[in-house]
């Protein structure tokens, strides 16, 4: 139970009720902002609106954020970009074949990102990154480079463990990137108001685009040469 003494109340931990919200606020400014960019979008929402949703005055934001373009930033880093380093550390430890992987990569990026609100950036920079280029730049930087890196990580162990057939790395991370991207942007838009028979289960959706894509990247038996008699056929 918390007892009072007189200049402010003390809970048993021995810190000031007003010291514990103080070290919550930056988390709940990160809540508050992640709603309203993916619900308004970046040009539109303001930092009067985040402070106000998260209960503190402009003033405060200010202390812990200096501008908007920094508290978007912090929000990208702290839903998205700031989680390579763990999924990296997962696919180190990863001990099972390179198709389980993939399977594991786009069900979990779907559990952990695409399911949640943070999905909601990528149809924000999607829609706004050429209204705001410093923003975008720091957006290919901070996740869609390292993402692209990951994605090729996978891809190639699949390669030199003879799992996979070679492709054309450049562009082969698109087609892992690509069903994701679409997932995001249709989950925050038509997802938002179509009808429920048109309505994507992001579950199936997955599991169908993983399998086809490992079906195009398994390794085929080379065919046997055609014999004189065949090609007369």
């Amino acid at each position: 139970m918390p007892v009072k003494n007189s200049d402010s109340e003390v809970h048993v931990s021995g810190h000031p009720k007003h010291e514990r919200r103080k070290d919550a606020r930056p988390a709940e400014l990160l809540a508050a902002a992640l709603e309203l960019f993916v619900e308004k979008g970046y040009a539109a929402t303001r930092v009067e609106e985040v402070a106000k949703l998260a209960g503190v005055s402009k003033g405060t934001l200010f202390l812990y954020f200096a501008s908007k373009e920094e508290l978007f930033k912090a929000v990208v880093r702290e839903n998205i970009s700031g989680r390579f380093h763990e999924w990296n550390a997962e696919f180190e430890s990863f001990q099972g074949n390179s198709a389980d992987l993939m399977r594991y990569c786009m069900t979990a990026w779907w559990q952990r990102i695409g399911s949640t609100k943070a999905s909601g950036i990528t149809k924000l920079m999607m829609s706004e990154a050429q209204n705001f280029p410093e923003l975008a730049a720091f957006y290919e930087h901070e996740v869609i480079e390292p993402g692209k890196v990951l994605i090729t990580r996978v891809l190639q162990r699949g390669i030199d463990r003879g799992e996979f057939r070679s492709i054309e790395m450049k562009y082969g991370v698109y087609i892992v990137l690509a069903p994701m991207v679409f997932l995001a942007m249709w989950k925050h838009s038509l997802g938002t108001c179509c009808d429920a028979g048109a309505q994507l289960v992001p579950e199936d959706y997955i599991a169908l685009q993983v399998e086809t894509i490992l079906n195009g990247l398994n390794i085929r038996p080379t065919p046997p040469p055609s014999s004189p008699e065949n090609l007369a056929t």
